[in-house]
């Protein structure tokens, strides 16, 4: 019998790094298991040009909103967010 676990760590740090991707196509993502429902982030873009560290990190984190949100969300929260340019 197999068993699929639908909120695992791989399969919940997939889905951030979706939502991130959907909001700022252009991102590299690296996502970290911190703990249960914990996560920590790490991402660069072209995106952030421009932009405050604040405004950058919620441009990410309304990216990740909707899994952090609901009854039983599948992330609990972002212990950690570097947000980064890419290297010119």
């Amino acid at each position: 019998m197999s068993f699929e676990i639908v909120n695992s760590p791989d399969r919940i740090a997939e889905k951030l790094r979706s939502a991130i991707g959907s909001a700022l196509p252009d991102a590299e993502v690296s996502v970290r298991f911190a703990g249960p429902g914990h996560f920590e982030l790490r991402v660069v873009s072209e995106a952030f040009r421009g932009r405050s560290r604040v405004e950058q990190q919620r441009l990410v984190l309304a990216a990740v909103g909707p899994l952090m949100s609901g009854e039983s969300p599948a992330v609990h929260a972002i212990d950690r967010l570097e947000t980064l340019l890419p290297a010119s």
